[in-house]
């Protein structure tokens, strides 16, 4: 966001006339904390969501899982993805992610909402397999008591 902003900002002072108007848009921006494990978001939370769709309009997809990285280490760091989705078509409107490689992840999967993607769009991908993102193309609907995240000690990242 940083490069953005003052490539923005180089090109309204120094540029030529036509980026003079030109602002960020500051919407669906992916953003990753660099701990361990990642910890990566874009877009709006399930809670924003509720309140700017209604809850009748929301629904929304998880998953959580031992990455095939930690298969055969002692230590089996827990991973948990998240879609957001709202309306009929149930475009995608916050992707929550804290795992493993969550920022290169989401990097990509971040072009996708941008471009508005639906659920459709993540199922209709071929996964990539084995790897973690491929849970993110590959989700069914988990009801509410199913998205208790608890156990892994994220509940307060990704609920």
């Amino acid at each position: 966001m940083a490069i953005a902003t003052g490539r923005n900002l180089s090109n309204r002072l120094f540029g030529p006339a036509e980026f003079k108007d030109q602002k960020q848009d500051y919407t669906d921006v992916p953003s990753a904390v660099f701990s361990h494990p990642e910890v990566g978001s874009n877009g709006i939370t399930e809670a924003a969501a509720k309140e700017q769709y209604g809850e009748d309009n929301v629904k929304i997809y998880t998953s959580k899982f031992v990455a095939m990285y930690y298969a055969m280490l002692q230590e089996k760091a827990p991973t948990a993805y998240k879609l957001v989705c709202v309306g009929k078509d149930e475009k995608v409107v916050g992707l929550h992610i804290v795992g493993t490689d969550s920022s290169e992840i989401l990097q990509g999967f971040g072009v996708a909402v941008r471009m508005g993607a639906t659920k459709a769009d993540f199922d209709n991908v071929v996964a990539l397999c084995p790897t973690s993102a491929e849970e993110l193309v590959t989700m069914g609907y988990t009801g509410s008591a199913a998205r208790d995240f608890s156990g892994l000690g994220y509940r307060y990242l990704i609920n």
